[in-house]
């Protein structure tokens, strides 16, 4: 049996009360800023990801999550959560084949979800949503890491937004073997507030990606994890093609003005 990374007790203790926030770095260096900035653990994007290798979201392969979960595992010093999507497989078995295969990586968290992907059927039907979060804590007790595993339900974000049937989804993650509960697209501090009292005394991750709440206002409520998504690679990419399209229709480069200069920016790496 595997030993137990520090980084992995440490994600597991964040758990246990209070509210963090968890932002989620697209690549090494945005890593790297955000773990300067003090924040105690980060978590990958997969949007993020993806856009950064001239993908779209949801068109990363197996072998590409992997080998970028191990980049910025290893290249920090917090534990790192990982975005491993719907397992990249559909059947329980293949899922526990690659969460296995995801916990040797040196991440300290993962998540499945039930989306998948699919414009007339996007969720799993509900037995297989729950055999493949049971398959996901298999693996990882088989892999000795005490990975902690986040069961998504992804009505919300896939045009499904019914409270009471996503609640009913994170309560079997949870008896599943989720360690911490996340339906993307809640907004209403009712909704929030009523599924972490639904799934207590498991944690309950919310996603900001919209000026709608504060990190109080969620901690008030329960919330014990708090992350942003993409948000971060899309505000990036804003600014960035903001300064680009300012060159090529206006021929001026007053973004270039707004920005910290090399040198600062040189002085946060190593």
């Amino acid at each position: 049996m595997s030993t137990i990374d520090p980084r992995v007790q440490q994600f597991l203790r964040l758990h246990e009360s209070g509210c963090f926030v968890i932002p989620n770095p697209w690549d090494v260096g945005s890593a790297l800023l955000l773990e300067q900035l003090g924040f105690s653990a980060l978590a990958t994007t997969s949007a993020g990801f993806a856009w950064s290798i001239g993908r779209r979201d949801h068109g990363v392969a197996l072998e590409e999550a992997l080998a970028h979960y191990a980049d910025i595992a290893a290249a920090v010093r917090v534990p790192v959560n990982a975005d491993f999507q719907r397992g990249f497989a559909t059947e329980p078995d293949e899922v526990a084949t690659n969460v296995g295969r995801a916990c040797e990586t040196g991440i300290a968290g993962l998540s499945i979800e039930d989306s998948t992907h699919e414009a007339e059927n996007p969720v799993f039907d509900f037995d297989l949503a729950v055999a493949r979060v049971r398959a996901a804590r298999r693996a990882i007790d088989e892999s000795g890491t005490g990975v902690l595993l986040t069961g998504r339900s992804e009505g919300f974000i896939a045009g499904r937004p019914d409270l009471a049937e996503t609640i009913r989804r994170l309560e079997a993650y949870a008896d599943a073997g989720a360690d911490c509960l996340f339906a993307p697209g809640i907004r209403s501090p009712s909704d929030i507030e009523a599924l972490v009292r639904a799934v207590a005394p498991k944690p309950v991750n919310v996603v900001v990606s919209a000026d709608f709440t504060t990190v109080e206002q969620l901690a008030a409520l329960g919330v014990r994890r708090i992350s942003v998504g993409g948000s971060f690679a899309r505000t990036a990419l804003t600014a960035f093609l903001g300064a680009a399209r300012e060159i090529a229709e206006q021929g001026t480069f007053g973004a270039f003005g707004r920005t910290l200069s090399g040198l600062e920016i040189d002085r946060m790496f190593p």
